[in-house]
């Protein structure tokens, strides 16, 4: 699924991956919806944390 992509993205990447803006990713970021972890004032987002955020949303769709 995202075979391109390291291991750990950064906000542009996970941005791209989900089709949405900064203000969106930040909120996720920021609220905790989207797991990550700040290594001084830059996100770091594992992948995996963002294909759980994937499954997640298709599953409270159902």
């Amino acid at each position: 699924m995202l075979e391109e992509y390291q291991e750990i993205l950064t906000v542009d990447e996970a941005c791209e991956i989900l089709r949405i803006g900064y203000n969106a990713m930040y909120e996720l970021l920021s609220t905790g919806k989207l797991k990550a972890y700040r290594n001084g004032r830059v996100w770091r987002i594992p992948k995996v944390a963002v294909q759980d955020f994937i499954l997640r949303q298709i599953n409270s769709q159902s």
